[in-house]
C-alpha cells in the first residue's frame, strides 16, 4: 500500500472493485455553479489519478462546464457505487495547470482513450443547435492529433465523505486535507 495515499483512496478503490466490470464504477456526478449562479450537475467518467488527491476528468473545452469552471473552480463530486452500497462525496477545486504540464497530461490521456471514446471530441460543439448535416464520427484513430477542445479537468480533492449504506445505522466518515486526512466519524 502506498503510504502517501490518503486513507479514503483504498476504500474508494475497494468499493469500485466490488462493482466489477460495470461501467457505473467509473461514473460520477460533478456539481458546479453555472455562470448564472444556478447549480449544475453532470455525469462524467473517471479517468485516473494525477496524484494522491488529484482526480482527472475530461471534458470538451467548448462545453458550458469548461467556462463555468473558469469562473468558479470549486466543485463537488458524488460517486455512488451501488454494489458496495457506498457513496463518496469529494469536494475540491479545479487546478490550473502550467501549460507544459497540461499539454503533457492531455496528450497522455488522449493516447489512453480508445478510438470510440476519442470520437466525442470530433463531434460538433456540445449544446449548440443540432445540425443534421454535421458529422458525428464513431471513432478517431490513434494517430488523430490532439484536438484543441480536448480538456483535462484535474480536481484537487480537499475533503471526502463516505456514506456506507450497509448495516444499521449507516456509517458516515469524513477526511479533510487541512486535517492531514484524519478520519472523523459523523452521524449518518
Amino acid at each position: 500500500m502506498n503510504e502517501n495515499l490518503p486513507p479514503w483512496r483504498p476504500l474508494l478503490r475497494g468499493a469500485r472493485q466490488r462493482e466489477g466490470r460495470s461501467p457505473q464504477a467509473r461514473w460520477l456526478q460533478l456539481a458546479t455553479l453555472g455562470c448564472d449562479g444556478a447549480p449544475r450537475v453532470r455525469t462524467l467518467v473517471f479517468r485516473g489519478w494525477g496524484g494522491p488527491a488529484l482526480l482527472d476528468l475530461l471534458t470538451d473545452r467548448r462545453s458550458s462546464k469548461a467556462s463555468e469552471l473558469q469562473q468558479e473552480p470549486r466543485v463537488e463530486l458524488c460517486w455512488l457505487l451501488p454494489k458496495a452500497r457506498s457513496q463518496f462525496r469529494l469536494r475540491g477545486h479545479r487546478l490550473a495547470l502550467p501549460p507544459e504540464l497540461d499539454l503533457e497530461a492531455r496528450q497522455q490521456h488522449w493516447q489512453q482513450l480508445n478510438p470510440g471514446a476519442r470520437a466525442l471530441w470530433g463531434w460538433p460543439e456540445p449544446g449548440a443547435p443540432l445540425d443534421r448535416e454535421a458529422a458525428f464520427p464513431s471513432e478517431l484513430a490513434d494517430d488523430t492529433a490532439l484536438p484543441s477542445c480536448f480538456e483535462l479537468m484535474r480536481i484537487e480533492v480537499q475533503a471526502v465523505e463516505l456514506l456506507e449504506l450497509t448495516g444499521y445505522p449507516h456509517q458516515r466518515r469524513r477526511w479533510r486535507a487541512d486535517q492531514h486526512w484524519a478520519e472523523e466519524r459523523l452521524n449518518p
